[in-house]
């Protein structure tokens, strides 16, 4: 009796640890790999980044017409969505030609060349008949460059402040940390439009003194981060070890520091991107970033602001282009956090 009940007790025992062993392969279906794979990667914001790349290095061969071109005639004209349209002569008629004489074919030249292309105004025109596709086009190209330039002196500068911060303290950090407190407290806004209207208005460089009010905004994000990490860094073990065995001060910040700060760097200055982007974009919208008739997103948003109810299409697409890019970059970066910080993580 006593064998029967240890049997009966121990077969179901064996079963449930065979079912639930956890070395068994149980296969995914397409869908669940799919979204696995969606979920890891940020594949979207990806896809978004590497349009606005392409678009800003190529941008004279993708545009399809001259961004400042003006045509009264199409001012407003809603979007073709590249549909051909007869009623504009999209293919002159040869008939109306006479393609034996060098006359008439120069004449049938001149038309096709002259005829409404299904490629313009693909996206509408605004209020001075330009083609937005193609000011869209070359706005991202304003756009990064605007970034970059103001990215890397950003980069440049608050690095270099937020080394000498965390890494000296005392009054060093405790004057640098004031400045950028004071810096912060400033109302950027107020300084652009005094300055755009300084400079911009009368005959100055432009783009260049655009790049530089942005600057002015791009350098205080790293100041913060690095010396939070230089203050943990600096008392590790290998930092303390190098500083016994005599190494400089320069050979502690940039060979035993910097690199333990390098994961934070990239993170913020994926997040600056985009921030410097709507920065730039605010502006012009304002009228103290990029004036005409270089195009930018935020100056097309404003020039399609009077039209909106019988010209969407001006200052929609434009603000689309700026959502879709800062929400691409901020999830990049945000996923570029997880994964550098063992802390965040995130992966399954």
């Amino acid at each position: 009796m006593t064998q029967e009940s240890t049997t009966q007790t121990n077969e179901p025992i064996t079963k449930s640890v065979i079912d639930t062993n956890p070395r068994k392969v149980q296969s995914r279906s397409f869908g669940s790999q799919s979204w696995y794979f969606v979920r890891r990667w940020p594949l979207i914001p990806l896809v978004i980044m590497t349009i606005l790349l392409v678009t800003g290095l190529f941008a004279p061969a993708i545009s399809p017409a001259d961004p400042i071109e003006q045509s009264l005639g199409f001012r407003n004209f809603p979007p073709t969505w590249g549909k051909a349209m007869p009623e504009y002569n999209v293919v002159p008629n040869p008939a109306d030609y006479d393609l034996e004489t060098t006359k008439g074919k120069s004449a049938y030249n001149r038309a096709k060349k002259n005829s409404f292309p299904r490629s313009k105004y693909i996206l509408g025109a605004d209020n001075l008949g330009r083609d937005v596709l193609s000011r869209i086009v070359f706005g991202a190209r304003i756009s990064l460059q605007v970034a970059a330039w103001a990215l890397t002196s950003g980069l440049i500068v608050g690095v270099g402040l937020g080394l000498l911060a965390g890494y000296f303290g005392g009054w060093t950090d405790e004057v640098l940390m004031r400045i950028v407190d004071v810096w912060l407290a400033l109302p950027f806004i107020l300084i652009a439009l005094v300055i755009a209207q300084q400079f911009l208005h009368q005959g100055g460089a432009a783009l260049s003194v655009v790049i530089f009010m942005i600057a002015l905004t791009a350098w205080t994000p790293f100041v913060r981060q690095v010396r939070a990490d230089v203050l943990t860094i600096r008392g590790q073990e290998y930092v303390l070890a190098a500083r016994v065995a005599g190494a400089s001060h320069n050979r502690l910040l940039f060979k035993h520091i910097m690199p333990g700060t390098l994961s934070t760097i990239l993170v913020v200055a994926t997040l600056q991107v985009g921030g410097l982007i709507l920065t730039e974009s605010a502006l012009s919208f304002l009228g103290a970033g990029i004036p005409d008739p270089i195009p930018a997103w935020g100056k097309s948003v404003s020039d399609g602001r009077q039209f909106i109810e019988e010209a969407w299409w001006i200052s929609f697409w434009p603000g689309f282009a700026i959502f879709l890019v800062t929400m691409s970059l901020n999830f990049f970066g945000d996923w570029l956090r997880d994964r550098l910080d063992p802390k965040l993580r995130q992966l399954d």
